[in-house]
């Protein structure tokens, strides 16, 4: 019982700590909007988060909404390149040694420098943002993939030597269930890393979603819709790698 009062008590100890430092910063520091200012100048986004007055003015879900679809298809798109590549790599040594200095030239790329090679590639703002999260977002998917095949038993090798089984059932009866906590552990680092992308991304091209409203509004001076379009990220962030440990915690319960 008591653990569970420390687990509902202890973070909202910590979020008030987190306000009051916010409100101590805003009382030093000229132009920073304080909590209530935020909430006063925010609250017609977060009470009527789905409408749309315009192009530029829309309710803060629905912006969430727009930014979510774009990374659901990116870091979809990452995951079907990233993870038979991870396999690729793991199984094959003369494939890892001709590709992993490839992979660890490429993987440390900042989004910033993917996004305009995007839109020379692609000519439009969607399919460039795709382009650069799917990119960000595989290698965690290929490197987990690649050291959960790694990481697979000689034993488990031999048991389907001795049984004889066929490529096809090594696969799926050997392969993919030892596999698999590693390759969710790494799903789960692509989507914050997909997350993270198509901040960055909407903010370069201006496309309607979170970030694309956040630098809006930090052109046009109005510092507390910047930070709500802060916490917006940080809890939707937070609520994404959630679900994706519920799915590990319970793949690895099977």
């Amino acid at each position: 019982m008591r653990s569970k009062i420390a687990a509902i008590v202890l973070p909202v100890i910590g979020m008030l700590v987190l306000v009051a430092i916010w409100a101590i910063v805003a009382a030093n520091v000229q132009d920073f909007p304080s909590p209530m200012k935020t909430w006063q100048e925010s609250k017609i986004y977060i009470l009527q988060p789905f409408d749309k007055r315009g192009e530029t003015d829309q309710g803060i879900l629905r912006l969430a909404y727009y930014s979510l679809v774009r990374v659901a298809k990116g870091f979809l798109l990452g995951i079907v390149i990233g993870t038979p590549l991870g396999f690729l790599l793991g199984l094959l040594k003369t494939v890892n040694r001709m590709f992993d200095p490839v992979i660890q030239v490429l993987r440390p790329i900042s989004p910033l420098a993917w996004l305009p090679l995007g839109l020379i590639i692609f000519q439009k703002s969607e399919p460039a943002a795709l382009f650069t999260i799917a990119l960000c977002s595989m290698w965690p998917t290929v490197i987990n993939t690649m050291s959960g095949v790694r990481a697979i038993p000689q034993e488990y090798w031999n048991v389907a030597k001795v049984l004889r089984l066929s490529r096809v059932a090594t696969f799926t009866k050997v392969l993919i269930p030892a596999t698999l906590p590693y390759m969710f552990t790494g799903y789960r680092l692509s989507l914050g890393v997909a997350w993270l992308v198509i901040v960055a991304s909407e903010m370069l091209t201006g496309t309607p979603g979170v970030g694309g409203f956040l630098w809006q509004e930090y052109n046009s001076l109005i510092y507390a819709h910047i930070l709500l379009c802060i916490l917006t990220i940080g809890i939707v962030g937070f609520l994404l790698d959630r679900m994706m440990g519920y799915v590990e915690f319970k793949l690895r319960s099977l």
